[in-house]
């Protein structure tokens, strides 16, 4: 279908719109592989640099040609005046028509050339449609929704978490996030894209502002959840003494960092850690009876810790993720996640 229209399109359209195309992707591509280091890249906008610079000298020596355009010569390479001459000669002995009757056509007159169209206007036309097109094209999934994008739809709210009641630690000075603040940082309309499941919507959204257990509503603890067919988000801040350099060397005397498959790393510029834990299963039969069975182990979570401040000071965002199959996705998909929400959370909350 390109081939056709390249095909069809008039010389003066289609080369400026090569060469158009020819540029924006040469230059796009080598800055990227520049950028990321990539020789391949590197060679695949050099070929596009190299053909648009052979059509912008293929555009140059055809607008030369027609400001000085050379007289014809024979096929010996002759001029071919004395041709013109013996045809103006034969024009002038060969018997002139006959006029044509009154009424058969239109009355005798000299002829007009038809007007040539102007290159310059041909191409910048050409040049005005293709970025019109670009900018459509470009522009056009994030002004137009489409029903078939639920990448970037969330269906859950966060605005049943707005009129809680918030406890009285939420009132000291810097004020700690709340749920809602964290609800909304967390509901992103990537979020699913950020799992992996792109196709995904989320079910449910949620957030609370909670106070830590055993505290005695000391410390806050607010947290948020957002639920997908395939996995589940919680987002929470603790509020506490504990720095995440402290966690650890906590877990390595009680001698469960095997079992918790941790890893230290930097996120964001500030100490985090990675561990691994097993969800709580909790049974609730609403018969008559009311029984409900005991508290059992559920799937393993992955969970992300990362320090409220780049000077790990006590406190942190944790960013924990689970399936009811038990599949769990790559360290990656935290690292990821937390990249694009931490940033959003309000500064406030940070101390």
């Amino acid at each position: 279908m390109l081939g056709l229209l390249l095909r069809v399109l008039p010389f003066w359209v289609r080369e400026p719109l090569l060469i158009v195309v020819g540029a924006v992707f040469g230059a796009r591509i080598t800055y990227l592989a520049v950028h990321d280091q990539d020789r391949v890249a590197a060679v695949i906008g050099a070929v596009f640099l190299v053909f648009t610079a052979i059509r912008v000298r293929l555009v140059v020596r055809a607008l030369r040609a027609r400001r000085n355009p050379a007289p014809a010569a024979s096929a010996d390479g002759a001029p071919t005046d004395a041709v013109a001459r013996a045809w103006a000669q034969a024009q002038l002995t060969a018997p002139a028509p006959a006029p044509a009757p009154a009424g058969a056509g239109l009355p005798p007159g000299p002829v007009t050339a038809g007007k040539e169209p102007n290159p310059w206007g041909q191409a910048v036309a050409a040049v005005a449609v293709f970025a019109a097109i670009a900018a459509a094209l470009w522009l056009g999934p994030d002004v137009l929704p489409s029903d078939d994008d639920t990448s970037t739809s969330r269906a859950a709210s966060c605005s049943d978490t707005e009129d809680e009641e918030l406890p009285a630690v939420y009132g000291r000075t810097p004020r700690p996030v709340t749920g809602a603040e964290l609800c909304e940082a967390l509901n992103r309309p990537d979020l699913a894209r950020l799992l992996g499941t792109p196709t995904e919507i989320a079910t449910s959204a949620s957030g609370t502002s909670n106070t830590a257990a055993l505290t005695d509503g000391k410390v806050a603890q607010p947290e948020a959840e957002v639920r997908f067919d395939t996995y589940t988000v919680n987002l929470s801040a603790t509020y506490n003494e504990l720095s995440t350099a402290q966690y650890v060397n906590l877990l390595k005397i009680a001698g469960t960092e095997g079992e918790k498959h941790l890893r230290t790393l930097t996120v964001l510029g500030r100490p985090a850690l990675l561990s691994s834990d097993p969800t709580m299963k909790i049974e609730i039969s609403l018969g008559d009876e009311g029984s409900s069975g005991p508290v059992q182990q559920g799937p393993l979570a992955r969970t992300l810790s990362v320090a409220l401040d780049s000077k790990d000071r006590g406190g942190s965002y944790d960013i924990t993720v689970w399936s009811e199959s038990g599949a769990l996705p790559d360290d990656g998909v935290l690292l990821g996640i937390a990249e694009k929400i931490l940033p959003t959370i309000p500064l406030r909350s940070v101390r």
